[in-house]
């Protein structure tokens, strides 16, 4: 038989962040969320989108035994953008069996339909800086810091439950060239002095960049990313959510932000060092000794992952991303980092296909996520 239990108390909470940990026990795939984030998730003093947005988690037992977790959250703004009732699944981890699937999917539709929604989808996040989709190619791929590893039993289960294919990633590994192109870099010097552009990174630290221009940062990311599939744009206290997930892994030599003349941001990327090897030692834990592990990855990385990429409208078409990508590849090159794997990008989003016309890439993963009718 099994038991759905609704998260409760503290102690229910430790054990819906700590469930991944057992069900991954030995898969060398597998990457942990840091457990504080986790553990932030249901917290409306640490996770600010829970002032505007709802959260319920649940945990499945079977024999009195720990099989799974999963989280139902509504997300009103999306909902209104798309103009649908919409109930969304995330953290959703469990063992191969389809009663359990059955009952935790279940607990998340009864939420929904409870709060009026009629349509179950995920797995998606809060934001689009969330984990989302589940692995549909690449098993026997590493996940990334940003991204869910799920076994190949994920997928087939939610199809046999009547879920249908809904957005569509895709995730290439780069092959990064020895010596900068110098083609490239001549020509982001032309560009720059065209569109009248500078480099922040130049004369300001993450730190400072993140406190003059954070706001403006949002606004571009807003802008460029608007069109995605469930891009809800990142507002108000929202904000200090994700500058925390990602500021503290930055590493300035792997990002470049653009202004214009205006002191307006026009374009950025973000290139994280990849901690994943330092989470795995450490389980997710950052205390008492993972952030050791985790600053070394930071600071002297062996692996990188392309996070953001984003154009204000106005500089489309022009090739400011040519500085952008030039600049960072110019960096991994100057420090020999051999490896460097993209996060999701959408299979029909052909824009940021396009930008990497030049570099031979491979696709290593694919990913999606899933949608049907709520049946209460």
């Amino acid at each position: 038989m099994i038991e759905i239990k609704e998260l409760k108390t503290k102690k229910d909470l430790k054990t819906f962040a700590a469930y991944p940990i057992k069900l991954y026990k030995g898969c060398p795939y597998y990457v942990p969320s840091l457990r504080s984030d986790e553990l932030d998730t249901f917290n409306p003093k640490k996770n600010f989108s829970l002032k505007v947005n709802k959260i319920k988690g649940f945990l499945a037992y079977k024999d009195g035994k720990v099989v799974g977790r999963i989280a139902g959250l509504i997300n009103y703004k999306d909902n209104q953008l798309q103009g649908k009732k919409m109930v969304r699944f995330s953290r959703f981890e469990c063992i191969d069996d389809i009663e359990v699937f059955k009952a935790l999917i279940g607990a998340v539709e009864k939420f929904g339909h409870e709060n009026g929604m009629e349509i179950i989808h995920g797995p998606w996040g809060f934001n689009d800086t969330d984990r989302e989709g589940l692995l549909t190619y690449g098993f026997n791929e590493r996940a990334t810091y940003a991204t869910n590893y799920s076994y190949p039993y994920f997928a087939k289960n939610l199809e046999l439950l009547g879920f249908e294919a809904e957005s569509k990633w895709m995730e290439r590994r780069f092959e990064i060239p020895k010596k900068p192109d110098e083609r490239m870099d001549r020509l982001a010097e032309r560009l720059k002095v065209r569109l009248k552009v500078r480099e922040l990174t130049d004369t300001l630290s993450v730190k400072q960049i993140v406190k003059q221009y954070g706001d403006k940062f949002f606004d571009t990311l807003n802008e460029a990313y608007r069109h995605l599939d469930a891009y809800v744009p990142i507002e108000g206290e929202a904000k200090k959510n994700v500058l925390s997930q990602f500021a503290t892994i930055v590493n300035k030599k792997y990002v470049s932000f653009l202004v214009d003349e205006n002191d307006e941001i026009a374009g950025f990327g973000i290139v994280l060092p990849s901690i994943c090897n330092a989470l795995i030692k450490s389980r997710g834990r950052l205390f008492p000794f993972g952030f050791i592990g985790v600053l070394k990855s930071i600071w002297f990385p062996k692996e990188l992952e392309m996070a953001l990429i984003g154009i204000k409208d106005k500089y489309k078409n022009t090739g400011i991303n040519s500085i952008i990508i030039s600049k960072i590849l110019n960096q991994i090159a100057k420090n020999d980092i051999r490896l460097l794997e993209s996060n999701p990008m959408l299979e029909h989003n052909l824009n940021i296909h396009q930008q990497w016309k030049f570099i031979d890439t491979e696709v290593v993963k694919k990913r999606q996520t899933y949608t049907k009718k709520i049946q209460v």
